[in-house]
């Protein structure tokens, strides 16, 4: 049987389909992202929404000459179909296969690379007005999701987008729904809106009727038109994005294309930002994703008729050890609270959230907000803990660095996510909070090696008098190592393997693997393979990648050996580089040194494992780096 996606090959295509075949067209798109995520993993809920909303803006504007930016872009998948990408979804998000997000380097229909919340509307204004300096003529589309609305940027972008004397279309698809459910005022304004037909419905009421009047009916039409804002100050409370000067259209069925298409193209005739609220069901189509739509949000490969996760699940993973201390030491201390940028269940909160209501705090996209609140909690004798992914602390370095460590308050953040990620490509891979936070003063920067470790740097942290952070990676905890549990020791690392004498290193070896966090493991398989060459091997565990500690090196470096230090991040001010530069302020040239670490480079989507072995930081690699060297 004949798919009408059998005819879109390429952008502009889904002009040339019959009105009459929109819906099932989008039937069929759903059905493909289905079927294709169930094998692949992705963002599945977000763009199951947004199909409908998407053909209607390809069928409204003209690529890759017209520009459509997306918020975040994980909900850009319908997008890629109808631009020609359909017969690589196979490879979705693997290594050197289709990005997961928006992409210039991989179409020329992608306008702006995002991945990142509450980005979309400041970038698209920038586009506005190069268009406008350049005397170009194109239309500009910015989507933005009701969860991004909550985010700082989103609203000094609508601030500044009310001076635009030129045509913006800001599409805020609006679904209840980030990753989590929405909170806030945003979310309980816009909750109004949706809910609210009064002025719609008055309105179209009153221009029929005044239609009808002889003679008076277009005069009277006039003076309704330039009383809008006091009717709809009268019928919706608030109006926000009309009071910022924004033209607001809706809110508008967002599954119901030609609602969307006229709205579209109203929008495009106004000569300034106008805003269209579309209403949206995150997870459409597939009753599992409707009924679970976080869980949908970004899921692994799965069973479509049971939507249950294929992957087997090994061992517990990171988050779930941080969720479980966090509860004790709740229990322990009531002065303990936590803090979430919108993610309580990716970050391991769900469970403290249910029984501390009153201590946990879900901010929105807000990681600023999220940061200098936590430093107010502090300031006011709490123990905040503040649960971030490391590529979105990166949003509130400014708060960090001036709202926290200049007043040196005791604020513990739990960074998850570090190092490498995996599929979700260049905006997500966490590779540069070592480099961000271990040269703020009076920050301390832990890593853990295992599980048992993260559970004992957290119970650490909560006692520690000022700022600290402890990175540590997606999935499963590291199991090994256990019988190696020294008291943690505030800037201290810890001697996994001396050859003589456990904890003490008097006596240096050859080779001195110093390895940070998730890197121990990969240490642990490179030290085995160089003891069967027969090769001398002190094994540190870093612990603490700021302060260095220096006692150690100083005592390693005293006689001619080999360092090798390992971490998941970029070396530009890394914890190798650290390590280098006191190598030659100590004048120690006896120590030759191996930087372990990744390049300075986004690096791109792909599995975790076949990141590291094509940028050489897995064991095999390591292992013939140090040989080469010996």
């Amino acid at each position: 049987m004949t798919q009408i996606l059998d005819e879109i090959n390429q952008a502009n295509d889904i002009k040339n389909i019959s009105p009459s075949d929109y819906k099932k067209m989008a039937e069929e798109i759903r059905h493909f992202l289905v079927k294709n995520i169930s094998k692949t993993g992705g963002h599945l809920a977000s763009n199951l929404g947004a199909v409908e909303l998407t053909m209607a803006l390809h069928l409204c504007m003209d690529f890759p000459k017209d520009k459509l930016i997306w918020d975040v872009g994980h909900q850009a998948y319908t997008h890629k179909l109808l631009t020609g990408r359909k017969e690589q979804f196979s490879t979705l998000r693997t290594y050197e296969g289709l990005s997961g997000f928006p992409k210039i380097k991989e179409s020329d229909c992608d306008a702006f690379d995002t991945g990142h919340s509450s980005t979309s509307i400041s970038a698209a204004m920038g586009v506005v007005k190069a268009r406008d300096l350049t005397g170009e003529n194109y239309k500009v589309a910015a989507v933005i999701g009701d969860g991004a609305l909550s985010g700082g940027m989103a609203f000094e972008a609508m601030n500044n987008a009310a001076r635009l004397n030129s045509n913006l279309i800001i599409v805020l698809n609006d679904n209840n729904m980030s990753i989590s459910e929405n909170v806030g005022g945003m979310a309980n304004y816009l909750g109004k809106l949706r809910t609210n037909s009064k002025y719609n419905n008055l309105k179209d009421g009153i221009e029929k009727v005044l239609s009808m009047l002889p003679g008076v009916g277009s005069s009277i039409m006039d003076k309704l038109r330039k009383s809008k804002d006091s009717i709809k100050r009268w019928v919706i409370p608030g109006m926000l994005f009309e009071d910022m000067g924004l033209t607001y259209i809706g809110p508008i069925d967002g599954h119901d294309i030609n609602q969307l298409i006229m709205a579209f193209q109203s929008a495009s005739k106004v000569k300034e930002a106008v805003l269209v609220h579309v209403i949206t069901k995150k997870g459409k189509g597939y009753k599992p994703a409707e009924q679970n739509p976080s869980k949908f949000h970004g899921v692994d490969a799965f069973d479509v008729k049971t939507g249950e996760n294929k992957a087997v699940k090994k061992g517990i993973t990171y988050t779930e050890v941080f969720s479980e201390t966090i509860l004790e030491l709740a229990k322990e201390n009531d002065k303990v609270v936590a803090i979430s940028a919108a993610m309580p269940s990716g970050t391991g909160l769900t469970k403290f959230m249910g029984l501390y209501p009153e201590r946990f705090f879900d901010v929105g996209i807000a990681e600023e907000h999220a940061v200098t609140f936590a430093a107010g909690l502090a300031s006011g004798g709490m123990k905040p803990i503040v649960a971030i992914y490391s590529t979105f602390l990166q949003r509130a370095y400014d708060q960090i660095l001036h709202g926290v460590c200049i007043s040196n308050l005791p604020v513990v953040f739990a960074i998850d996510r570090a190092g490498l990620v995996g599929s979700d490509g260049e905006t997500h891979q966490g590779i540069f909070d070592i480099s961000f936070l271990s040269h703020i003063p009076s920050m301390t920067l832990m890593a853990p090696k295992n599980r048992m470790e993260l559970h004992d740097m957290l119970i650490y942290a909560n006692l520690y008098e000022g700022p600290i952070a402890i990175r540590y990676p997606r999935g499963r905890a590291y199991e090994g190592l256990e019988e190696f549990r020294y008291p943690i020791e505030w800037g201290k690392s810890e001697v996994l393997y001396h050859p003589l004498i456990k904890q003490d290193v008097k006596q240096v070896d050859n080779i001195v693997l110093l390895a940070v966090g998730s890197m121990v493991e990969t240490a642990t398989h490179v030290r085995d393979m160089l003891i069967v060459d027969g090769k001398q091997v002190t094994f540190i565990n870093v612990r603490f990648i700021s302060p260095l500690d220096v006692e150690l090196l100083h005592t390693l470096a005293a006689k001619p050996t080999l360092w090798v230090t390992m971490e998941e991040n970029v070396k530009a001010g890394g914890f190798g580089e650290k390590v280098s530069s006191f190598l030659t302020e100590q004048n120690y040239q006896q120590v030759k040194h191996i930087n372990i670490s990744l390049p300075n480079q986004f690096i791109e989507q792909g599995d975790v494992a076949i990141l590291k072995e094509k940028l050489g930081i897995d064991a095999i690699s390591i292992y013939k780096k140090v040989m080469d060297v010996c």
